[in-house]
């Protein structure tokens, strides 16, 4: 039987499908998002229902999210799942989640194992509705979660660091290895836990300036700010800001780029 193939599936390299199997993980990432009856969960890509059906046994309703129509059809087939699951076929990439908190009257408690190739991407997305998320929890790319935690004067410092504990509280739940999937990655994955911040710890008075202001500084990152920056402060008004213009993106805190976003004009 083709590795690739699981429960009658065969997994779609376009969608980064990697289907978790590894009982005691599944229990464990179930444990750790604690599902509740009077809450609007909402999964991302549950393909072959791994979390799906222990999380919708502890829940009467749970929404699903997913871009792949032959999954999308087994899941409406699928018994154990039967009245428990509204399917919204689409790109989460692209879907507006105030759609659903509106519809559900409640803020959203969103997880998932998500394909690996939108990872990032996703989260960008998703942090743009943190005012309407309680809690997230993702499987992904150990080495993401890294970044996600990174903290300054680190290689794994970068943008993806800046712009989620800008928005999140994160914590790192679990690392799991490759064998508890089918396909195996070629990579460990890990399960972390990020919660929007109700009061953010530092104001940004536009986030798209702080967004702008970290791509520009990392995606320059062995130059020197002065340098990396150079479009949006000169080294004069980074001195009057109490900013070294000799330091290097990576050791510049999250406050110290709330407070550029914030004197820039």
């Amino acid at each position: 039987m083709n590795n690739r193939v699981h429960q009658g599936h065969f997994a779609r390299k376009r969608f980064g499908q990697n289907f978790l199997h590894d009982d005691y993980i599944i229990e464990s990432i179930v444990a750790a998002i604690q599902p509740n009856k009077d809450q609007a969960l909402v999964e991302i890509g549950p393909g072959l229902a791994a979390l799906t059906i222990p999380v919708s046994k502890l829940v009467d309703h749970l929404t699903v999210i997913e871009i792949d129509r032959d999954l999308a059809e087994r899941l409406k087939q699928n018994p154990l799942l039967t009245d428990k699951l509204t399917i919204i076929e689409q790109d989460a990439l692209n879907y507006d989640f105030n759609i659903l908190a509106t519809e559900l009257g409640k803020p959203l408690r969103v997880f998932g194992n998500l394909p690996y190739n939108i990872s990032t991407p996703l989260m960008f997305h998703l942090f743009e509705f943190a005012n309407i998320i309680t809690d997230m929890h993702f499987m992904l790319q150990k080495e993401v979660v890294t970044r996600l935690v990174a903290a300054p004067n680190s290689k794994d410092y970068g943008r993806l660091s800046v712009m989620a504990q800008y928005y999140c509280q994160i914590i790192p739940v679990l690392e799991v290895p490759p064998s508890a999937f089918k396909p195996a990655p070629k990579v460990d994955s890990a399960v972390v836990k990020l919660i929007p911040y109700k009061q953010k710890p530092y104001l940004v008075n536009d986030v798209k300036i702080l967004s702008r202001l970290t791509t520009e500084a990392f995606n320059q990152r062995r130059k020197t700010i002065r340098n990396s920056l150079s479009n949006m402060f000169s080294v004069e008004q980074l001195i009057e800001l109490d900013i070294d213009p000799t330091l290097r993106a990576e050791n510049l805190t999250v406050q110290q780029y709330c407070q550029l976003a914030n004197a820039w004009k």
